[in-house]
């Protein structure tokens, strides 16, 4: 069983008369930034100039920096950028400002592993990815615990940057629940694969597909949409809760029985060597090449995907029965 280190393994003073730079403000940087200075960490944040988040990030109390001011002025600086961004502004913003010592970081491995971004040799490189939206690294810290997080040395030049990822790990509330060690490699290849077969792509193509079984065989859309896209969460929350088992001891006998006779029929030999494939192109780099010329290329081909699915039917029933759910408002 792999280790999990908690509170009393990291060693927080590491980072006391540190200064910290948050490179992005969006879902994972405010989470970050917020438990940090929470933790009585010295953190600025380094946003482009006209960035949407400057004013939030200013009236949380945040210092905001140009991201080159700021990677100048940081002795530890967290890149919370999309992927597709990250090399152009770590050429222009941030490598210039690489001197020996300071510690570059990440919340996913996807340039470092991939060769995107290089960092010289004389700077720590790491990792410290919570498994969990910023929000809830956010909501979870104020209420005094933490989202379990993943953390990676790739590049330790100062003898120091395992603890150092330790140490930030517990600055934004993650070893509170339990931080987990891994490279940069591992985080990254069995990330793009559970999100590309299970939890993003092979999730919304199922319910898609189901979805249109029901209602190319004359059922109504909206009873369709309940059965395949509405109730998984109610299954998926039972199965984080307690696995398999206890969502199967919470459904009926019936479904269970459907589970386990028809479940295999659905996710056969050719979905497990479909899912071999996708693993290699992975391995490969071949979807990280894909990935980053559609983004040279300006995006064309994922635009035209965005708009497709944007126009799904199960989009417009979707639209029209949540607006119809008064518990939903109340969420909200």
């Amino acid at each position: 069983m792999a280790r999990m280190y908690y509170d009393a393994d990291a060693n927080l003073d590491l980072l006391a008369n540190k200064t910290i730079a948050i490179v992005g403000y969006g879902s994972q940087g405010h989470a970050h930034a917020l438990n940090l200075k929470d933790s009585g960490m010295n953190v600025i944040v380094g946003l482009y100039p006209g960035s949407k988040s400057a004013t939030k990030a200013t009236e949380a109390g945040l210092t905001v920096h140009p991201v080159d001011k700021a990677a100048s002025a940081a002795d530890f600086i967290m890149i919370l950028l999309p992927d597709e961004v990250q090399k152009t502004v770590y050429k222009q913003e941030i490598e210039p400002h690489l001197t020996a010592g300071k510690v570059l970081a990440f919340a996913h491995g996807f340039n470092i592993h991939f060769g995107q971004v290089v960092p010289p040799a004389n700077v720590d490189v790491v990792m410290v990815a919570p498994k969990g939206p910023g929000h809830l690294v956010r909501r979870t810290y104020e209420q005094g615990e933490g989202v379990p997080s993943l953390f990676a040395v790739y590049q330790d030049a100062s003898g120091q940057a395992r603890d150092r990822a330790m140490a930030y790990a517990k600055g934004i509330g993650g070893t509170r629940a339990g931080i987990l060690e891994t490279s940069f490699r591992e985080e990254t290849e069995t990330d793009l694969f559970g999100e590309q077969v299970v939890l993003c792509g092979g999730l919304s193509a199922l319910i898609k597909a189901g979805f249109e079984t029901l209602v190319a065989a004359g059922y109504q859309p909206e009873l369709a949409y309940f059965e395949c896209l509405h109730e998984v969460k109610l299954i998926v929350d039972l199965v984080v809760e307690g696995g398999l088992a206890k969502m199967r001891d919470s459904i009926s006998n019936t479904a269970e029985y459907g589970d386990l006779t028809r479940g295999p029929r659905i996710v056969t030999d050719q979905t497990r060597a479909e899912m071999r494939k996708i693993l290699s192109e992975i391995q490969s780099g071949q979807f990280a090449r894909e990935f980053v010329l559609e983004n040279q290329a300006g995006k064309p081909g994922f635009t035209s995907m965005r708009r497709q699915e944007a126009e799904h039917p199960i989009e417009e029933v979707g639209k029209d029965l949540r607006a119809m759910f008064s518990w939903l408002k109340k969420q909200a």
